[in-house]
């Protein structure tokens, strides 16, 4: 192990940053916390509102869930308590202070939007085939990410 010396400020710097921390049976699998520090530290956490906060963690999940997507899958989330079902993954965004907003389409084809409060988030991220097999897979974590890095 090594033994980095720190100064001050550095040590409060770190502690400040959001941390991630991840373990899975596969050590294949791509961590979230890898991009976590870079992509969250560009404004301090204290200046986020829980919106915004929420919103850029929801990216680096949608992104690190997409890195195990084949070319035959895409991103769709499904509702957890109820049975409203799945929505295709075709955008999102938040609203100061507190609303996360989910942008896509049903399964059917239907242009569906959820808006949440923060505090009733609750996401489950899903693997869904292509609607159309002879085009691309769609990936909206990558998009959502340079939105982050040009915001």
């Amino acid at each position: 192990m090594d033994n980095l010396i720190m100064t001050s400020a550095e040590v409060a710097e770190g502690a400040a940053l959001p941390r991630c921390h991840e373990v899975h049976t596969n050590p294949d699998t791509p961590n979230a916390a890898i991009n976590a520090p870079a992509l969250l530290s560009q404004k301090p956490v204290e200046e986020k509102s829980p919106a915004q906060w929420a919103y850029e963690r929801l990216i680096l999940y949608i992104q690190n869930f997409e890195k195990n997507l084949d070319s035959e899958h895409e991103i769709a989330m499904g509702f957890t308590g109820g049975d409203a079902g799945v929505l295709r993954i075709e955008g999102m965004g938040y609203f100061d202070p507190d609303i996360v907003t989910f942008y896509g389409s049903d399964p059917a084809g239907g242009k569906t939007q959820l808006v949440q409060h923060v505090s009733q988030l609750s996401v489950l991220l899903r693997a869904v085939a292509k609607p159309e097999p002879t085009v691309e897979a769609t990936r909206i974590g990558f998009r959502l990410a340079a939105d982050l890095d040009t915001a």
